[in-house]
């Protein structure tokens, strides 16, 4: 049997709390949408050319 350990805050490594889940707390939280935002974080694909998001719409 093996007991799985709960998995840390994905910013700084602390135990998660469950009003913020999956971070530990509001700071986490919005630093982690401030990378977003940023641009910090991005999906892996090749880039969007703007014609193709421009169809979209």
């Amino acid at each position: 049997m093996s007991t799985q350990r709960p998995k840390p805050c994905p910013i700084c490594k602390k135990p998660r709390s469950e009003e913020f889940a999956p971070f530990c707390s509001a700071r986490c939280r919005d630093r982690d949408l401030a990378n977003w935002f940023n641009d910090d974080y991005a999906l892996p694909g090749p880039p969007a050319s703007p014609d193709d998001v421009a169809k979209e719409d």
